[in-house]
């Protein structure tokens, strides 16, 4: 099979200073780069976050100089981040003390745990064992 994994994950937020501050600092997340009020990036492992501002990515470009397609999306989106067992625990603490609430923690029939909260987006965000998707 010629696909090997995800390499980016894309989700969408109008402001993007919240959103660096919430990726960056609450989950301590590298920025990789940041472009105005189009895009921020960060590393997140070996792949990539990417929080694009919708508004912005909407809007054609000159397809010479940046060939990239139009895109976007409005409303809550969602993305999982792998926690190993053990981080649970200072993941919540780490969320609890910037006032995140959790909306679930629980565990599926497999044994994996599995929490959810937002980004100030309205983003759906989940921490999981790799367990969950068995790896």
């Amino acid at each position: 099979m010629p696909i090997a994994a995800v390499l980016e994950t894309a989700l969408y937020a109008e402001n993007l200073d919240a959103a660096e501050a919430f990726y960056g600092g609450v989950l301590g997340l590298e920025k990789i780069t940041r472009v105005e009020n189009r895009h921020v990036f960060f590393r997140c492992g070996p792949g990539v976050l990417l929080v694009f501002n919708p508004t912005e990515t909407e809007k054609h470009s000159d397809a010479t100089s940046f060939p990239v397609p139009t895109h976007g999306a409005r409303g809550p989106g969602h993305a999982c981040f792998r926690l190993e067992e053990d981080d649970f625990d200072s993941m919540i603490a780490r969320l609890a003390a910037n006032g995140i609430a959790i909306e679930s923690d629980f565990r599926w029939t497999n044994g994996a745990r599995s929490i959810y909260f937002r980004d100030p987006a309205g983003n759906s965000l989940e921490c999981a064992e790799a367990k969950l998707w068995g790896l």
